[in-house]
């Protein structure tokens, strides 16, 4: 069975291209479009690691997302990026990582199955 990556990306085109590169790397991927939509998704469907953007439209961001992430969902591992606003990995919760955009394929693949390895 393929491991599950949940992507919440407001914006359509960024979060399909995210999506089909992870499908390409292996993995099954899930969509959401805002954090509210990404809880409902992890509540209903096993997930190994979630790669969210930080600027989401709503009232949850997705700093804040990982950060409810970390404490529902221990076991899910956190890749948290941005094109606006940088963080080291020690701001993210549950020893997630951050991944800038405009960010390299390759990396992505890479630092989400270091996530699933770290988590399970």
């Amino acid at each position: 069975m393929k491991p599950t990556v949940l992507v919440a990306e407001d914006e359509l085109y960024v979060r399909m291209l995210a999506a089909d590169i992870l499908a390409d790397s292996g993995f099954a991927v899930l969509e959401a479009q805002n954090a509210t939509e990404a809880l409902d998704l992890l509540a209903a469907n096993p997930v190994e690691v979630l790669f969210t953007d930080i600027h989401m439209p709503g009232p949850i961001d997705g700093l804040e997302l990982a950060d409810i992430v970390a404490v529902r969902h221990p076991r899910v591992g956190l890749v948290v990026t941005s094109g606006v606003r940088q963080l080291n990995d020690g701001e993210i919760p549950d020893a997630g990582v951050y991944l800038p955009k405009p960010y390299d394929y390759g990396k992505l693949a890479e630092l989400i199955q270091e996530q699933i390895t770290k988590h399970h």
